[in-house]
């Protein structure tokens, strides 16, 4: 049996660019009033605004000058991996990151398979926090470092941070980027409905887990031993226990600044930063040491960086040739017309369907929460059930779609092919996906 295999990332990224630009002269332009919302602070769509305007179809050469466009309007994104990823490599360098490894495998010997569920939890915990996407990218290296001392393939380390995130993300009862501004948007309280949200979280985590120490131990192979520091690239003198005091600092920070401070991406950027040019001169790399490495980690990075501005290209075409409300409209309108629970599992298969030319999830609320709202109303189903069948559809399509560009540029800097990854991670999707449409027809049943 012959399995799919995907194209390079950039030729797959480009492919959906031209897409884009085809479907701008195939499909009919139009779009929806908007108004600004003081509860979210976003222009939000009014509900059965939506009319056709004249067709303004992007040309190929335009379609071209959309993927700079792209790269700038995911500027701070890009910049932040690449600091970070700087970063990552110069602690690297000094040899505490391999020593850190060093004493986790020492505490957790014949215990390896924890060490999964443990990583899994933690970002799964950041992903029903902040979202946490993009500045997962930065860490692959460590996890990497991780996975390939205890065996487990590459895969892994994408499968125990991004897939965690997405998962945490998706079923989370207070993410503030997906199940808030949803709620916002259906004039629901904050945290409402958080316990029942909580109970599918922790049956959704545990499937993935479970899912990826079957894979992970399954195509375990020979650990790798611990090769010997590279005289030229480490110092002597260095401090390891200092370089890993100050990370384990500069995270405790980081969640801060995310949690309580509402960083944006230049803050992220600029702790990173901060975090390599100290760690280098505590670890004994001077000077010169620590700007080699910030130029070794830009160029290991590179690539997956390039690659969130070639996914957000995407959406910058569909937007160009009006057919983002296009889409939205014609995929909302049949559900008025279906009974309660129908029309809930569908809006579930509309937000899955709209995450590929829609990629980000509190874009995709905006967009689409002013419009199924209503029409809940009208059918009688609940609000807090809408708000479901968005968190579910749209954020575990986060695990699959290739316009995710956090997703694309995570697997690609861990050298797995996407048709790999997607083996990998279709039936745990298809999994959470049944759980998901569970939850929605049990809130229909309890009458969340």
């Amino acid at each position: 049996m012959k399995t799919i295999r995907f194209p390079h990332p950039l030729v797959l990224l480009v492919g959906f660019i031209l897409l884009a630009c085809l479907l701008s002269y195939v499909l009919p332009t139009g779009v929806f009033s908007r108004h600004p919302d003081a509860a979210t602070g976003r222009d939000v769509v009014v509900a059965g605004s939506y009319h056709r305007v004249p067709a303004t179809p992007v040309s190929p050469l335009q379609a071209i000058v959309d993927i700079p466009k792209g790269m700038v309007d995911a500027a701070s994104v890009i910049f932040l991996v690449f600091l970070a990823g700087g970063a990552f490599t110069v602690v690297d360098q000094t040899g505490a990151l391999r020593s850190g490894v060093d004493w986790l495998l020492h505490r957790f010997q014949g215990r390896e398979a924890v060490v999964i569920p443990i990583i899994s939890v933690l970002f799964a915990t950041m992903g029903a926090l902040e979202n946490m996407q993009e500045e997962i990218v930065p860490l692959i290296p460590v996890l990497l470092i991780l996975m390939r001392r205890i065996g487990y393939p590459a895969l892994t380390a994408a499968a125990v941070s991004i897939g965690s995130a997405a998962v945490g993300a998706a079923f989370s009862p207070l993410n503030p980027f997906q199940v808030g501004i949803a709620q916002k948007l259906a004039q629901l309280p904050l945290l409402s409905g958080g316990g029942f949200r909580l109970a599918f979280l922790v049956l959704a985590l545990a499937i993935w887990i479970a899912g990826t120490v079957r894979y992970a131990l399954r195509h375990r192979v020979q650990p790798e031993t611990n090769a010997a520091a590279d005289p030229a690239a480490l110092a002597e003198g260095r401090n390891h226990g200092l370089v890993l005091l100050l990370l384990f600092a500069a995270f405790a920070f980081f969640a801060y600044g995310v949690l309580k401070l509402g960083w944006d991406f230049e803050q992220m950027a600029a702790l990173f930063f901060g975090l390599g040019v100290v760690a280098g001169l505590i670890g004994g790399l001077g000077f010169t040491g620590t700007a080699e490495g910030f130029l070794a980690g830009f160029r290991d990075i590179a690539f997956s960086a390039l690659l969130i501005g070639f996914a957000r290209a995407i959406f910058v075409v569909l937007e160009q040739g009006q057919i983002v409300d296009t889409i939205v409209n014609a995929l909302s309108a049949p559900l008025a017309g279906l009974p309660v629970t129908l029309s809930a599992l569908g809006m579930m298969g509309v937000h899955t369907a709209l995450h590929l030319p829609v990629p980000s999830v509190s874009g995709q609320a905006v967009l689409t929460m002013p419009l199924l709202v209503p029409l809940s109303d009208l059918i009688g189903l609940s609000r807090q059930v809408t708000v479901l069948a968005y968190q579910y559809g749209a954020g575990l399509c986060e695990l699959i779609t290739p316009t995710n560009g956090a997703l694309m540029a995570i697997v690609a800097a861990c050298g797995v092919r996407f048709d790999q990854w997607w083996k990998f991670v279709l039936p745990l999707y298809l999994l959470l996906l049944a759980l998901g449409a569970t939850a929605v027809m049990v809130g229909i049943a309890v009458g969340l």
